[in-house]
């Protein structure tokens, strides 16, 4: 998921400021996460949770709170992936999870990736879904659902566009965020 541009922008801006900008790598490694990386998953979801509407979740999550998610997805054998710069920062993550808890849906997926905001612009995000999509058919997922804002979300619905994501269906004003409503945009893919 992707915030608008300008908003994007404000957030790399204000990252630069504080020295939080990865360097300019030119290999970023796509890899499984491994438990040591939830501590960096929880600050970049956190920045998102606080800062934008790209997530519903209102509350800051906590480190165990991934724990527990990780090894519930593991436990699945889903994906969980990482992008890893070269110095060893992690960019950004994605995985899937269960789309819904009733068996029959057990093939359906909803996937979730996130950025460090300076790290956006840079086709990581591209190489997540590429990653996240080809693991997924090898776990036997049959389809992948994606959720996302309909505010300020574009580019995370152009980048499903271009992995073959269809529109499915709009909910309007499904959620209550920084004092205004929202809405979700539903695409699929299938495998």
């Amino acid at each position: 998921m992707a915030i608008d541009s300008e908003s994007r922008w404000r957030l790399v801006r204000m990252m630069r400021a504080k020295g939080e900008e990865p360097k300019r790598d030119h290999q970023v490694e796509i890899r499984d996460a491994v438990p040591g990386d939830l501590l960096a998953v929880t600050e970049i979801y956190n920045y998102y949770i606080t800062n934008s509407v790209v997530t519903f979740d209102l509350e800051t999550m906590t480190v165990k709170d991934w724990e527990s998610k990780f090894h519930w997805i593991q436990g699945l054998a889903l994906p969980f992936i990482v992008a890893v710069s070269e110095s060893g920062q992690i960019l950004g993550f994605a995985y899937v999870a269960p789309w819904r808890q009733k068996a029959a849906y057990r093939r359906t997926v909803e996937d979730s990736i996130y950025l460090k905001p300076a790290a956006t612009g840079k086709k990581i995000g591209t190489r997540l879904l590429d990653t996240l999509i080809t693991k997924s058919k090898a776990a036997e997922v049959k389809e992948i659902v994606a959720v996302i804002s309909d505010k300020g979300a574009d580019s995370s619905i152009k980048l499903h566009e271009s992995f073959g994501f269809k529109h499915q269906g709009h909910l309007g004003k499904v959620g209550f965020k920084f004092g205004r409503w929202l809405g979700t945009v539903l695409m699929q893919k299938s495998l």
